[in-house]
């Protein structure tokens, strides 16, 4: 079994005040922990990436990113190179978010050049794949995976420098969630793909994101090759997200 991964994507969420007081509160609970059974990891937005490290310092906590440009530097306005998110403190950063793809019309080469300036950044990319509603109703959910981690996995990637996200796109945000069986359908398809891609499959962490919360982790977090989560609006409260990140051990 892989030590469980439970992410925080705080997202387009948070002033200063906001964002010192919910990385405090979650550093000095996971501090106060002797052996802690899981990593958590906080991203939030790039305002907050240097506060949050700062407040998480010394705590065990990961800090991470929620996006990165695939150059190292250059005439990019408004984006963040990994190799910067390095410079802050950053061991991961999110890459391919459905949010993204759909908001910035990102295709998967996009996502695997992100992924790879990640590993050239010594960072740990989590890439993220999943089907819209009308891809699930349509039966293409598992064609969608493959057509994604095929696409968006760039070459060079191991167990070691990448985490998969499996986010079905209807479920984030709106309350609804695959049925365990659903979800372990998917995750399994995941892991046999990966050995198209990777030498070490069952090594890489699959996490499942889409309306992850305190009320639902315990079940999800024990279906087969679910290795922990990505949670959007729940990680934003403290004790929603303790209480998913207890579920998983």
């Amino acid at each position: 079994m892989l030590r469980k991964l439970i992410a925080g994507n705080w997202k387009m969420n948070g002033l200063k005040a906001d964002g010192v007081a919910l990385a405090r509160d979650l550093g000095i609970r996971y501090a106060e922990q002797e052996d802690p059974a899981f990593d958590m990891l906080l991203c939030p937005p790039a305002t907050l990436i240097s506060t949050v490290g700062e407040a998480i310092a010394g705590s065990g906590l990961l800090l991470g990113g929620q996006d990165c440009h695939a150059a190292a530097s250059g005439a990019h306005t408004g984006d963040t190179a990994a190799e910067m998110l390095a410079d802050l403190g950053c061991t991961h950063v999110i890459v391919g978010h459905s949010e993204r793809r759909t908001n910035h019309g990102e295709i998967d080469l996009a996502v695997a050049e992100k992924a790879n300036a990640a590993h050239r950044a010594g960072l740990v990319s989590i890439i993220c794949i999943g089907e819209t509603e009308s891809e699930r109703d349509a039966g293409d959910a598992l064609t969608v995976c493959s057509r994604q981690i095929a696409g968006s996995v760039p070459a060079g990637a191991t167990s070691d420098n990448m985490v998969i996200a499996y986010e079905p796109v209807w479920a984030i945000g709106t309350g609804r969630t695959p049925t365990n069986a659903d979800v372990a359908e998917v995750h399994a398809h995941i892991r046999a793909e990966l050995s198209r891609k990777v030498s070490d499959p069952d090594n890489v962490r699959i996490l499942y994101g889409g309306s992850v919360k305190g009320s639902n982790a315990g079940e999800l977090m024990a279906v087969p090759n679910v290795d922990g989560a990505l949670v959007g609006g729940a990680s934003l409260k403290a004790d929603e997200f303790w209480t998913i990140a207890q579920a998983s051990v």
